[in-house]
């Protein structure tokens, strides 16, 4: 905390502001990681496409928070980094099972009794890689949050 009080107290609240509009944002597109079993190509086409676009916000909404977090401590800031390159990560990992599920949407049917073992790899992975951005979201908002009233709250009010 090099600012003085009344520079970070400003600064907190201008970027505090950005967060919320920017989550606001984020709410409205109400992406699920949830994995529903369409066997159409313009279904998973539209998933991936709604996941980039909740992906690109959440991005925004992530990169705000460290920028608030670095406001007050550098040090966890750079922790908070780590976690948005993870994000980051599972998250085109994800889209790229995605991909591959678009290009052969009945490897997802669970109706397809004869799946390749490649199928029910990509069937699982799937399954895996949601859950893995989920709980690392929800890792990141708890932190978040856990930050917040730790130390932005006092400088916010």
């Amino acid at each position: 905390m090099s600012q003085d009080p009344e520079n970070l107290k400003k600064s907190a609240k201008e970027h505090s502001k950005k967060l919320a509009k920017t989550g606001m944002e984020l709410g409205e597109i109400q992406f699920s990681y949830k994995i529903e079993e369409k066997v159409t190509k313009e279904y998973w086409q539209k998933r991936m496409n709604d996941f980039k676009k909740y992906n690109e916000k959440g991005l925004e909404y992530y990169n705000q928070a460290h920028s608030i977090i670095n406001l007050v401590n550098n040090e966890e800031a750079q922790m908070f980094l780590l976690r948005i390159s993870k994000f980051r990560q599972l998250s085109t990992t994800l889209s790229e099972t995605m991909e591959k599920i678009k290009e052969n949407p009945s490897i997802i049917d669970p109706k397809d009794r004869q799946q390749s073992l490649w199928s029910k790899e990509i069937k699982n992975q799937i399954t895996e890689q949601s859950n893995k951005c989920l709980r690392h979201e929800m890792d990141m908002n708890t932190s978040f949050r856990e930050f917040y009233e730790k130390h932005l709250k006092k400088i916010l009010e």
